[in-house]
């Protein structure tokens, strides 16, 4: 035995000699990004000649090129003069398959699905490589008669029933719809607190005030809010005549409300600690139907043929009874919009990026860009826009380790050819995009 392990220690010793190595290399499995620009979305500083080092799916360490040792036998990837940001979010979808692939190629690392129904939802969960990684609310809960026919019914008195229905579906969040009482909210906001399940709520019969109040997570599309500023008895009217007589009624009170309301509802809002998720592009695109414009953007060459057919934007407005008429009361909302955002911004409010993705003309990643543009025209600057789709989605999403680049994070990156803190038009100029620690193949 003695001799055995003599002989051992003499052969270490002519290997630290000889000056061999005993098992793989420090650096062997470790990818380090050398010389970009990498954009920390937490402090707004810029790194510039940084170094990112990655093993596996996680980032181990993250500063300047001097600051940061690349291990002996690391792959090096070059970066010098490229642009890094976190992997983008949307938060607002509702995702087909082909959606799922779109979204990667925009840089597009993380969805949240607020109601594909169960069967496209298992399906869109069963991709789990080479896709965006995907939270869900399956189907979403709606008061009895639904607006779609897969919602989960609420009943009254039954919201741990429709809660307890959803989970069993795996969904890890709950969207409740238009039709949707304070009562029936009060109910479903008590069957989640056993298992903290976050919930987003588009409103129609409840004001975004008193949902904030009851404890909802995030707000989608501005719903709610003009119902706050003052009477809603005439919007609440519409929305109990259905889906489309509320919308429309929604969309056109904006050009009338008081803004002195409505700058205070921005500030409650923001001081109650809800997300928005604002859907400019969903507002901005519904209210230019009538601008060929709309329908020539270049990045709906992405769509396929079958999903334009599904779409069926005549049959759409058709049933909304929107006519030429409407849209400049559309338009009128528009700029009023983008007030309420900016205020509740300023006041202290959290905004993140949301699509609404696949509906019509809402293209899946693409949209996540142009919400930036919107966010940005609205009067946030670019630094708080490309947080709205990293920093502040990783945040409602409740998941630390993404949206954002540091040590212990999730290797989402996206390298850009421009500044994005310069224009935020760059984050479009995609050059590569890694999800997970893996670089996806550019198409």
């Amino acid at each position: 035995m003695k001799t055995a392990r003599r002989r051992l220690g003499s052969a270490l010793a002519v290997a630290l000699l000889l000056g061999c190595r005993i098992g793989p290399p420090p650096g062997e499995g470790v990818e380090a990004l050398v010389g970009g620009n990498i954009v920390d979305v937490v402090s707004g500083r810029v790194i510039p000649d940084g170094i990112v080092l990655i093993r596996h799916s996680r980032i181990l360490a993250v500063g300047p090129r001097g600051d940061v040792p690349i291990p002996r036998g690391a792959k090096q990837t070059e970066l010098t003069g490229r642009w890094l940001v976190p992997g983008l979010i949307d938060a607002h979808t509702h995702l087909q398959p082909w959606g799922q692939d779109l979204s990667l190629q925009w840089g597009v690392t993380t969805v949240r699905d607020l109601h594909a129904g169960a069967p496209l939802a298992a399906s869109l969960a069963g991709r789990v490589t080479g896709v965006p990684r995907l939270f869900q609310a399956v189907a979403m809960l709606d008061a009895n008669p639904p607006t779609y026919p897969d919602a989960i019914v609420v009943d009254a008195g039954e919201g741990r029933v429709a809660v307890d229905s959803a989970i069993r579906l795996g969904a890890g969040w709950i969207k409740l719809y238009t039709g949707i009482t304070p009562e029936l909210m009060e109910q479903v906001i008590a069957a989640t607190r056993a298992n903290r399940l976050p919930i987003a709520v588009h409103l129609g019969l409840t004001d975004a005030l008193t949902a904030a109040q009851l404890g909802v997570t995030s707000i989608e599309h501005l719903s709610g809010i003009p119902e706050a500023t003052g009477d809603s008895t005439g919007l609440f009217a519409e929305h109990r005549l259905g889906f489309f007589e509320g919308w429309t009624a929604f969309e056109q009170s904006w050009a009338t409300l008081d803004t002195v309301a409505l700058d205070r509802v921005a500030r409650q809002l923001a001081g109650s600690g809800v997300v928005l998720v604002p859907t400019l592009g969903l507002h901005d695109t519904f209210a230019r139907l009538d601008d060929s414009l709309v329908h020539q953007r270049p990045e709906l060459a992405g769509v396929p043929d079958s999903a334009r057919a599904n779409w069926n934007l005549p049959g759409m407005i058709a049933r909304a009874g929107w006519t030429a008429d409407d849209y400049p009361f559309f338009r009128a909302a528009r700029p009023v919009q983008d007030r309420f955002v900016r205020e509740f911004v300023a006041a202290g409010g959290r905004v993140a990026t949301g699509t609404d993705a696949s509906n019509q003309l809402l293209v899946p990643g693409a949209g996540v860009h142009r919400e930036m543009e919107l966010l940005v025209r609205a009067g946030l600057s670019p630094l708080e826009a490309l947080r709205a789709a990293t920093l502040r989605g990783a945040e409602l999403l409740r998941a630390d380790s993404l949206g954002r680049i540091r040590p212990n994070a999730v290797a989402d990156l996206v390298v850009l050819g421009g500044d994005p803190l310069a224009d935020i038009r760059n984050t479009r100029q995609i050059v590569r995009v890694m999800l997970g620690g893996t670089w996806m193949a550019r198409r």
